[in-house]
C-alpha cells in the first residue's frame, strides 16, 4: 500500500510517499480502505514538533526523541471496511465508516487497522467520505468541551476563532443545544461564520469583543489568540472559560478562578470511544450539523496541503483524497 511517512521532524517537505505491506487486522480489529483523511493542527504540531515548552519532554517521550516513533501521520479518516477480525461484532465487510486515529496516527495510508471498540462509527449516509473524514477530531473536540461546560438552552456563548474546524463545529453544536452564539473571526470570514449558524459575528480586526457591552455564560477559545483578561471581563460569574489549546493554567488563570467563582477548562483529549461519533453522525443525518471543506488535495499533494494549513488561515477543514 502507499502511505505518507516522515522520518524526521521539520517542514512539510519531510513528508514522503512510501510503499509498505498492507496491515492485517487482529481478532477485534477491522481493516479499512481509506478513502479520505485530513490535515489538522495535530498533524502540523507532530510533524514540526511544535509543542509548548512545558510539554517538551513528555512530547519527546510520546512522539520520539531523535526521530518520530509514529511515522505515518493522519488523525482522522473515512473509508470502507474490507476485512473484519474473527471476533468483530460491530462491523462487517462493506460498511462505510469514519474514525479518529489520534492515539496511534496512521490515516495517511491506503489501509488502516482500527479497533472495533475505538472511536469509529458508521458513516452518515447523507455525506461523502471527504465530509465524513472531517468530523472525528474537530467536531468531537467541540462536543466534548461544550458538554464539559454543561451548556444549556439559553446560554450565551462566545466562540473565538469561529472559522476554523473546531470553532465552526462549536458554533453549530452550541446552537443545537439551544445557545445564543457569537462568533469572532476575521473580516473575510464574517458571512461564512454567520452561514454556519452564529447569531452574531464580530470582526476582531475592527472591533473589540470586550467593549460591546455583552457578557457570556461560556467563552470558547478555539485558537488561543484572544486576551484572557478581556475574556474574564465579559464572562459571567459562574461562567466557563474553555481554551482547547492551552494545556496548563497560568498563575493569573488560577488566581482568577480561585477568586471569582468562574470555571476553567483547558486542553485535553476527548475520550477514545465511539459514543461521540455516533451522536455526531445522528446530528449530520437530521441536518443539524454540516461539514465545511475549505480545500481538497490529492494524496500526492500532501506537502502542499500541509503548507496551506500551517499558515493558519484555513476555513473549516482541509481534505486529502486518498483514493
Amino acid at each position: 500500500m502507499k502511505s505518507i511517512v516522515y522520518k524526521k521532524y521539520g517542514p512539510p517537505e519531510v513528508l514522503q510517499l512510501n510503499d509498505a505491506e498492507n496491515p492485517v487486522p487482529k481478532e477485534h480489529e477491522i481493516l479499512v480502505k481509506v478513502k479520505a483523511t485530513t490535515v489538522t493542527a495535530a498533524d502540523i504540531r507532530a510533524r514540526s514538533f511544535t509543542v509548548p515548552a512545558v510539554f517538551w519532554l513528555p512530547a519527546r517521550i510520546t512522539l520520539g526523541f531523535r526521530h518520530p516513533k509514529k511515522q505515518v501521520l493522519g488523525v482522522e479518516l473515512a473509508g470502507e471496511v474490507v476485512l473484519a477480525g474473527k471476533d468483530v461484532k460491530r462491523f462487517k465487510e462493506g460498511d462505510q465508516v469514519f474514525a479518529a486515529t489520534l492515539e496511534e496516527f496512521g490515516a495517511y495510508a491506503e489501509y488502516k487497522c482500527l479497533s472495533e471498540d475505538g472511536p469509529v462509527s458508521i458513516k452518515p449516509s447523507t455525506i461523502s467520505y471527504a465530509e465524513a473524514a472531517a468530523i472525528p477530531i474537530g467536531a468531537r473536540t467541540a462536543l466534548y468541551f461544550l458538554r464539559k461546560a454543561d451548556i444549556q438552552c439559553g446560554h450565551k456563548v462566545l466562540v473565538y476563532g469561529a472559522s476554523g474546524s473546531v470553532g465552526s463545529y462549536a458554533v453549530q453544536i452550541a446552537k443545537y443545544f439551544g445557545a445564543n452564539v457569537t462568533g469572532v473571526c476575521s473580516t473575510a470570514n464574517l458571512e461564512w461564520v454567520r452561514s454556519v449558524g452564529a447569531d452574531k459575528v464580530i470582526d476582531y480586526t475592527t472591533e473589540d469583543f470586550s467593549k460591546i457591552g455583552e457578557t457570556y455564560d461560556v467563552i470558547f477559545e478555539a485558537v488561543n489568540q484572544s486576551s484572557f483578561t478581556k475574556c474574564m471581563k465579559v464572562l459571567k460569574k459562574g461562567g466557563t472559560y474553555i481554551n482547547i489549546t492551552e494545556p496548563l493554567p497560568s498563575v493569573r488563570m488560577l488566581w482568577t478562578i480561585l477568586t471569582t467563582g468562574k470555571k476553567l477548562i483547558l486542553s485535553r483529549n476527548a475520550p477514545e470511544t465511539p459514543e461521540a461519533l455516533n451522536f455526531l453522525g445522528e446530528l449530520i443525518e437530521i441536518g443539524k450539523l454540516k461539514v465545511v471543506i475549505d480545500r481538497s488535495y490529492e494524496f500526492e499533494e500532501i506537502v502542499e496541503a500541509h503548507r496551506y494549513v500551517e499558515k493558519g488561515h484555513k476555513k473549516g477543514n482541509v481534505i486529502i483524497n486518498v483514493e
